[in-house]
């Protein structure tokens, strides 16, 4: 209940505030599990795309947004579980697999599940590799997945920036992925590298973005 009622207001002010460019949402299932592949260019990212799809999106967020005391704490642990988020820690190999977990389970679930394969955001604008936790979740769960393009939403709050600002955007969803039984034939290890591989490219196809040809990094206090 609440987060329809969230929604719905914050989904109809921000299309009169930014007047975002949405293509392909038909590519995105009424129902069942499905994984949303995207870029990543800004913390609003996960805002963005829970608001643009018409059904219930779980992303996950870092467990701190979710501990914070005082008004502002209460405050911000009542936005995230609003907007779906799934509270995770990060840093360790351990806390990794925890979080594919979390994934896994939502997806099993029958639930919409948002995932950056690049880990962390882009702060050049270039697209940078996978990392194949994604292609694990596709493996597992049997879902789809529908490749995501943002564009904009790193101007909308820029790295640093605490306040958001008006800027144009745009979310191209493209049209889903179906990863079946010839990766079942495949070693683990070269499948969820070959998936991953093709995932990106169907987002960069679709952003249009430089790829980086490596890793992104994980700065401190960078979120997920």
């Amino acid at each position: 209940m609440l987060y329809g009622t969230l929604r719905a207001t914050a989904s109809a002010l921000g299309r009169v505030l930014y007047r975002p460019t949405i293509d392909g949402l038909e590519h995105i299932p009424r129902t069942g599990p499905v994984i949303l592949a995207g870029n990543h260019l800004s913390f609003s990212d996960s805002v963005v795309i829970p608001l643009a799809v018409p059904r219930r999106v779980r992303f996950l967020a870092k467990s701190d947004y979710f501990a914070g005391p005082g008004v502002k704490g209460r405050l911000s642990r009542l936005t995230f579980n609003a907007l779906g988020a799934v509270p995770v820690r990060r840093g360790t190999a351990r806390e990794a697999i925890d979080a594919l977990e979390l994934g896994l389970k939502v997806l099993r679930d029958g639930e919409a599940f948002a995932i950056y394969p690049e880990g962390t955001r882009s702060r050049d604008g270039r697209l940078y590799r996978g990392r194949t936790g994604v292609a694990h979740l596709a493996l597992e769960s049997g879902a789809p997945v529908v490749p995501v393009a943002l564009s904009g939403t790193e101007r909308i709050q820029p790295i640093g920036a605490r306040v958001p600002r008006i800027a144009e955007i745009s979310i191209r969803f493209g049209a889903p992925m179906y990863f079946g039984a010839e990766y079942a034939r495949m070693k683990p290890g070269p499948a969820r590298r070959e998936i991953t591989d093709e995932i990106m490219a169907a987002i960069q196809r679709l952003s249009g973005q430089e790829e980086a040809g490596v890793y992104n990094t994980y700065p401190s206090g960078d979120d997920i």
